[in-house]
């Protein structure tokens, strides 16, 4: 499994800091002095600016697996050129491999069996980069003594005795080969009698978007009004272009509206050999179909957010390739990943993705079927809502960061305890946190990362908001977050009734719902007493103007501890625990401090009832927000000295640990089955697992981290952290970089999309907890790089 330490945060920082816990910090500086030079991956491809899909793919790889795993290995490149195609680059360069120069293969395996700083070489294989030189690949890959990885994009079935020989050869040099689906695994196993454990799947790499109003970005494009039809990639006779053009005066007669775009410019090997000839050839077909106002070619190469917008504007997306076998296409997964309803002929990949409603199949170059099925589709919105969906579920796990994750799993299979995988750390995004809350509170459920407000606000989830920004605004001092603060604060209120309880269903108009009369509010009731006492801890750090918050927070939360006698369910205790620790925090109290005893003592009373030598618990049985109990207790210890507490609270904490992480990473109780008494924690369901779990699991951590110093707890704090960023059963992201959202669960086969208030708020907890640490961390690399220059300096005089 991969672990890592918290060592990457882009912040500067000063070189005086105040340092706890000690040992954590002794530790790390003992580590960074002894660490080893990182080991060094060589991809052999070509680059940008070469314009050809593999040199888009590396670049999108290589960027992935920096922004992953940025202190865990150097990438460096060598670039394949030829005579024709050479380039200057915009980033160093290690090597060039100039396929024209026969005596270059033998000198690069030379310079690689040479260099000391590469413990592996990974091959993005093309059968054209070598055309003519197939001999002088092999002997480049024989001759080189590291360990070798060779990602094949092209694997063609039906293969000539010639083709076979080499592919098996590239094969058994290769300790492992790379393909992007299933069906090239077959044709590899049948046609080529490959081994399948010598191959690995990983599907081409796709961009995490926004998902972006699309009627906004047609305004943004100058296409309002308009049903977009897009296609995009370099230009050659192999896109077959022109079968989507015979088709569009059928569409266009029955959807006047209609503009189709060709997104790309001509292959620069396709100018090379033929000139514009393919592009005039489409110009000759516009003409004479006489529609000229439905065609725009973007004939450019568009920047990465440019091309993502377009796709994310388009109304359906349609690939046309007559080339059977067409194994993988990068433009086809980018479009599946911005939401695009995608019409294609059956190459491979197609026939792999678009099953299940998330596309449509067409013949090759039937214009026929193509019109019929863009017809249908654009006179069914609910179709291309449900297929663009389907497509966007079906390709979550392809993103590139799930694509570094495999890649870099490989190179650790491969380099072995040289190199030591560690997850960088996201800068803090509070995007949707932000998108998700309106002037009354934040909306409780999103589809994908589209709020949705027909699901109304919880007391729940405003609460945690409350907290999560009362966090940031401690950290930064930032005073946007004081909006904020006073919309969650204010929903509280709202929420509280005259008898002094909190209801917790509000729906879109801002009613109470019939829900909160059906359903035990105990807990909701504990968490809102959380938030307020964490608000009356900070409410000093408040500007003047704000500080009137504070203290009707404090009246706020004596108002609901008036009936907090009445409350017997667990978690709500130890939720009114820590409200009253946090507001002891500030001023201490004798009747806080009083009434945190007597529900300690009933946590207390239960744990003594249903403990025994084999289960160290307050229950006959563990379910959610397990960790908040022991830390409640740790709470009840800091606020009262009382001995017992802090026993209770580590045996308790430590037992909850040992059946939640097991093989380095965390596994918390699923929602699927809870686990009972008696059963082992390896029975559960795998899946149901929820991101609020994993993030009260940090916070408590970090609680106990603080009175112990034990360096334990803060390696399954990282453990934990890492859940979210892809070291969990699925190897996926749970949480999203580029809306700031997070997903909603992590069940058996996939992961739910859907960014709700929930997940979105429990991972901001979670990171705004570890930042300390990422701060602690960076801070002992500027003193470690500051001694360092200065030992040089002394020991130059």
């Amino acid at each position: 499994m991969i672990t890592n330490t918290l060592s990457n945060y882009p912040i500067s920082l000063p070189v005086n800091i105040e340092e706890k816990p000690v040992k954590m910090l002794t530790n790390n500086i003992r580590q960074l002095n002894n660490s080893k030079k990182l080991p060094g991956i060589l991809i052999i491809t070509s680059y940008p600016p070469r314009e050809c899909g593999i040199a888009t793919y590396s670049q999108d790889l290589i960027a992935a697996l920096k922004g992953k795993f940025n202190d865990s290995f150097l990438i460096s490149i060598c670039a394949i050129e030829s005579e024709n195609e050479k380039h200057s680059y915009t980033i160093p360069i290690k090597y060039i491999l100039n396929t024209d120069q026969p005596d270059a293969f033998i000198l690069l395996a030379n310079k690689i069996n040479n260099d000391n700083e590469i413990s592996l070489v990974m091959i993005q294989h093309e059968f054209g980069f070598y055309k003519n030189k197939q001999g002088e690949f092999s002997e480049l890959i024989s001759s080189i003594n590291k360990p070798i990885i060779t990602a094949f994009h092209t694997v063609l079935p039906n293969p000539e005795e010639s083709l076979k020989k080499m592919v098996k050869q590239i094969c058994a040099i290769s300790r492992s080969v790379i393909v992007m689906t299933h069906d090239s695994v077959k044709i590899l196993t049948d046609e080529y009698g490959i081994t399948k454990e010598r191959i690995e799947v990983i599907a081409h790499g796709t961009h995490l978007v926004p998902h972006s109003d699309k009627e906004a970005l047609k305004i943004k494009y100058n296409l309002s009004g308009k049903k977009v039809l897009s296609t995009f990639g370099l230009l050659s006779s192999g896109k077959n272009i022109e079968t989507t053009l015979k088709s569009l005066p059928a569409i266009i007669r029955s959807n006047p509206d209609i503009i189709f775009l060709i997104i790309g410019k001509t292959h620069p090997s396709v100018i090379k050999q033929e000139g514009y000839k393919y592009k005039n050839n489409l110009d000759e077909i516009v003409r004479q179909l006489e529609i000229q106002h439905h065609v725009q070619y973007l004939n450019y190469y568009l920047p990465l957010s440019e091309l993502l917008e377009y796709l994310q504007l388009t109304d359906i997306y349609l690939f046309t390739s007559k080339d059977p076998n067409h194994a993988v296409s990068g433009t086809f997964s980018y479009a599946l990943s911005c939401g695009c309803p995608i019409v294609s002929t059956p190459i491979p990949h197609a026939l792999e993705v678009l099953s299940n409603e998330t596309g449509i199949i067409i013949d090759f170059e039937n214009s026929t079927q193509l019109s019929e099925a863009v017809i249908n589709l654009l006179n069914d919105d609910q179709k291309r809502n449900n297929i663009s969906l389907n497509g966007l579920h079906k390709m979550a796990y392809t993103c590139w960061e799930n694509a570094s994750i495999a890649h870099a799993s490989l190179f650790k299979k491969y380099i072995g305890t040289d190199i030591s995988l560690q997850y960088s750390i996201p800068s803090v995004n509070l995007d949707h946190f932000y998108k998700m809350t309106t002037d009354f509170g934040i909306i409780q459920f999103s589809r994908l990362n589209k709020p949705d407000i027909d699901s109304g606000y919880t007391l729940d989830d405003n609460a945690r908001a409350l907290i999560a920004m009362c966090q940031h605004f401690k950290l930064t001092k930032n005073v946007s977050d004081l909006k904020y603060i006073n919309i969650y604060f204010s929903f509280i209120k709202y929420c509280m009734q005259p008898e002094g309880y909190f209801l917790n269903y509000v729906n879109a108009d801002t009613d109470f719902t019939e829900q909160n009369f059906s359903t035990n509010l105990a807990d909701s009731n504990g968490r809102a007493i959380w938030a307020l006492g964490y608000l009356v801890s900070i409410s000093d750090l408040l500007p003047d103007n704000f500080k009137p918050i504070g203290i009707e927070a404090e009246s706020i939360l004596q108002n609901a501890m008036l009936n907090a006698n009445n409350i017997h369910s667990t978690r709500a205790m130890a939720f009114i625990i820590k409200g009253l620790y946090y507001q002891n925090k500030k001023v201490k109290s004798e009747k806080n401090t009083s009434l945190i005893k007597y529900f300690a003592d009933k946590l207390i009373q239960m744990y003594r009832h249903e403990s025994d030598h084999n289960w160290l618990w307050y229950e006959s049985y563990l379910t959610y927000a397990n960790s908040t109990l022991p830390e409640a207790m740790l709470c009840a210890w800091l606020a009262t000295c009382e001995p017992v507490y802090k026993e209770i609270a580590r045996s308790s904490f430590d037992f909850l640990l040992s059946k939640t992480f097991r093989n380095n990473s965390i596994n918390v109780i699923s929602n699927k089955g809870w686990l009972h008494k008696g059963k082992e924690a390896s029975s559960l369901s795998t899946g149901g697992e929820q991101p609020i779990d994993v993030a009260y699991t940090i916070i408590a951590l970090n609680k106990f981290n603080n009175v112990f110093n034990d360096e334990e707890y803060i390696n399954k704090m990282i453990i934990s952290f890492n859940w979210f960023q892809g070291n969990n059963h699925l190897n996926q992201i749970v949480y999203n970089p580029c809306t700031g959202g997070c997903y909603d669960g992590l069940e058996e086969n996939y992961v739910n999309l859907n960014q709700g208030a929930e997940s979105t708020v429990s991972f901001m907890m979670a990171r705004l907890t570890v930042e300390k640490y990422i701060r602690s961390t960076q801070a002992i690399k500027v003193k470690k790089k500051y001694f360092t220059a200065l030992n040089k300096n002394l020991h130059i005089a």
